[in-house]
C-alpha cells in the first residue's frame, strides 16, 4: 500500500509528497486532520515530508502515542522529544498518510476493521493488521506477537 512513498530519488519523493498532499486535500482527510486537531486542543504545526503534527492532543481516545488523520499526525506531546525518542515513527505515520491518499474517508471503517480482526487474530489491534504491518510495526513501536 505505500506505493507512493517507493519513488527514488529527490524528485520522485517530492513528486510522491505532493500526489499524496494533494490526495488528501481532495480527499477531504487533511481537512478532518485539522478540524479533528482543533476539537482536540492540540497545536499545529508544519513537519517534514508534507506532514502537520497536531501537539498536545488531550483526549484520550485513541489510545495510540501517536495517529495520523490525512497528513495530520496526532500527537500528545512535543513532536521532536517523539523522534528523539522512536525516529522510526515519521516514516511510520507517513506510511499511513499514504494509506490515506489511497483510501480517503473510508480508511477509518476499513482500520477499524482491521484492528478487530488483528485482534481476534493476535490479541492486539496491530499485529495482524494489514495497515499497520504495511506502515511497518517496528517503526511503530509495535512489538509484534
Amino acid at each position: 500500500m505505500v506505493v507512493a512513498e517507493r519513488s527514488h530519488g529527490p524528485s520522485g519523493r517530492r513528486t510522491s509528497r505532493w500526489l499524496r498532499e494533494t490526495a488528501n486535500l481532495l480527499n477531504s482527510t487533511t481537512a478532518l486532520g485539522f478540524v479533528v486537531a482543533r476539537a482536540g486542543g492540540a497545536r499545529l504545526r508544519r513537519g517534514p515530508e508534507g506532514l502537520w503534527f497536531a501537539q498536545g492532543y488531550r483526549p484520550r481516545l485513541p489510545s495510540a502515542g501517536q495517529f495520523t488523520v490525512g497528513n495530520v499526525v496526532f500527537t500528545r506531546e512535543p513532536m521532536d522529544a517523539v523522534l528523539r525518542r522512536r525516529p522510526g515513527i515519521l516514516a511510520h505515520e507517513s506510511a499511513h498518510a499514504t494509506q490515506y491518499a489511497w483510501f480517503g474517508t473510508a480508511f477509518l471503517p476499513l482500520y477499524a476493521l482491521a484492528s478487530a480482526w488483528s485482534w481476534l487474530l493476535a490479541g492486539d489491534p496491530a499485529t495482524r493488521n494489514p495497515f499497520e504491518m504495511g506502515a511497518g510495526l517496528v517503526s511503530g513501536g509495535y512489538a509484534g506477537r
